[in-house]
């Protein structure tokens, strides 16, 4: 069951004695990962978020002291993936059945005495639903921190591995991801079927963009008619064993972070 988790840190090997007992539960570190079941392009599986995010926290746990009490919940793999539903196989749920998911996971953290807990999420479409779970879970319980974190936003070295178009534009099933399957999954990736396509350009005097600042909605099919957002012919293994390396690293140093965490409190003083 515990899959790319240290066994030792998955949660649901824990018993309600061993939860009960747990020394300093305030400051053990609870991390739910929440990825996605979609499409990836012709060439890599539907699990691909899910995947990224259970084989960057276990490599973490497996580098984190063993003195830091942290442990990961069971992964959400099914996320908010309608920007992909033209494509078969993608499963998505609703917004609002991600976010009362993720209040209910939270409430029984809470009740069960952990006072840190973090959102693991790899999948781009759905962070603004994770922030508002968070707030919400936070405004109701002062002192719950909880915190809505994107696996690849932690420093690593796939910004150097990727050229300009692809650190601009690879949004998804790119290089990146490609290489990273390479790395925890070789076997389910099918290279022969990898293909090179970005989106259409918009024009060169507008601020608007598919990502960013300026952004405006989309679905899949308007960017891109294989699935693919970016260059995956480009991906190799070397560069996945980089990437996983650097942004387990990232990650090892927020869970660390997480724990000496004391949250501000102003309104206390």
């Amino acid at each position: 069951m515990h899959s790319f988790i240290p066994p030792e840190r998955f949660f649901p090997y824990l018993t309600w004695t061993d939860i009960e007992a747990m020394p300093n539960k305030a400051d053990v570190v609870i991390i739910q990962p929440v990825g996605a079941i979609e499409q990836h392009g012709p060439h890599l599986p539907l699990a691909v978020d899910s995947a990224i995010g259970l084989a960057v926290l276990g490599k973490a746990l497996e580098k984190l002291d063993a003195s830091i009490p942290a442990f990961a919940l069971p992964s959400l793999y099914y996320g908010k993936s309608n920007e992909h539903w033209h494509f078969p196989g993608t499963i998505t749920l609703s917004a609002q059945t991600l976010a009362a998911t993720l209040m209910e996971v939270g409430d029984s953290v809470y009740r069960a005495g952990f006072r840190k807990l973090v959102f693991m999420n790899s999948h781009g479409g759905q962070p603004q639903v994770l922030e508002i779970v968070a707030r919400d879970l936070h405004q109701t319980r002062e002192d719950f921190t909880v915190l809505p974190l994107f696996t690849w936003r932690v420093p690593n070295v796939a910004g150097e591995l990727l050229t300009p178009k692809e650190r601009s534009l690879g949004i998804h099933a790119g290089d990146a991801e490609t290489s990273l399957l390479l790395s925890i999954l070789p076997d389910q990736v099918k290279m022969d079927r990898a293909v090179a396509e970005y989106p259409p350009e918009l024009p060169a005097d507008s601020l608007l963009s598919i990502e960013g600042k300026l952004s405006f909605a989309w679905t899949t099919r308007d960017l891109s008619r294989s699935g693919v957002i970016g260059d995956a012919t480009t991906a190799t293994k070397e560069k996945g064993d980089r990437i996983l390396e650097s942004v387990s690293d990232g990650w090892v140093t927020v869970i660390e972070d997480v724990h000496r965490f004391q949250p501000p409190r102003a309104w206390k003083s």
